[in-house]
């Protein structure tokens, strides 16, 4: 099965990131995608955009050649209260919100306060999607964590650039982040994190975790433009209509 959605896109706003929006509606094209977010870190990244980056956001069009675009934020997890680094009614603009650890904002500390930051912001019902949380840096409490994000309809990445461009050793816990959301009954994303347009939407590794863990198709978000759509409109997003061609 291809998949034709990805959740996980920077872009040069972020300056670690290589590659405009053109070139990701390009590359999208190219390879069939229909759906793909677009995550800049957060304003409280050493490099990230400004505040009012994703503020604006709203100029992008909605469909470009046939690619969905979905107005994004890869968050900052700051704290063990699970707080953000965006906020307010300024969410409520924005089609997905996505939040992470990222050592530059949150040092790594120990698991208990890994799990804690996690679950809190899980249930401050701010964040859609928790990115890289088989992160080997920041050792989490896997079946407390897949829980939470079961009842809090939340998603879990598996994010494909961290088996092969950072976080290294983070397949093993990945595989139990999938076999934990597999039993809780909660969802999954496959993220290709892309820093440069040429990886959206390539999900090889990421793939063999899912399939390693046997993990149910009909709760991979990335099955469809119609399941990540249905699934951020149930998380309140008002997105719905506007992507109705796809």
């Amino acid at each position: 099965m291809k998949y034709l959605v990805d959740t996980h896109a920077h872009t040069i706003a972020s300056t670690h990131a290589y590659s405009t929006v053109h070139d990701y509606i390009a590359v999208a094209k190219q390879k069939g995608l229909k759906l793909f977010a677009i995550t800049d870190h957060g304003p409280d990244m050493a490099d990230a955009p400004h505040f009012w980056h994703f503020v604006n956001l709203r100029v992008l069009p909605r469909i470009v050649d046939g690619v969905g675009i979905l107005r994004g934020i890869e968050a900052n997890i700051k704290n063990e209260a699970g707080e953000i680094d965006y906020f307010g009614d300024y969410l409520q603009e924005l089609d997905i919100v996505l939040a992470g650890f990222h050592e530059p904002v949150f040092p790594p500390s120990d698991k208990q306060t890994h799990t804690q930051a996690l679950i809190n912001a899980i249930e401050s019902g701010n964040v859609d999607i928790i990115t890289h949380p088989g992160n080997p840096a920041y050792p989490i409490d896997i079946k407390a964590v897949a829980a939470a994000a079961a009842r809090c309809h939340v998603a879990l990445e598996i994010n494909n650039s961290s088996f092969e461009m950072s976080r290294k050793g983070s397949e093993a816990n990945c595989v139990a982040i999938a076999k934990a959301v597999r039993d809780s009954g909660g969802l999954l994303v496959m993220g290709s994190d892309s820093h440069v347009a040429f990886s959206l939407g390539e999900f090889s590794q990421a793939l063999a975790i899912i399939k390693e863990a046997e993990f149910p198709e009909e709760r991979l978000l990335n099955r469809a433009p119609e399941a990540l759509l249905a699934f951020l409109s149930k998380r309140g997003h008002k997105t719905l209509d506007d992507f109705a061609e796809l």
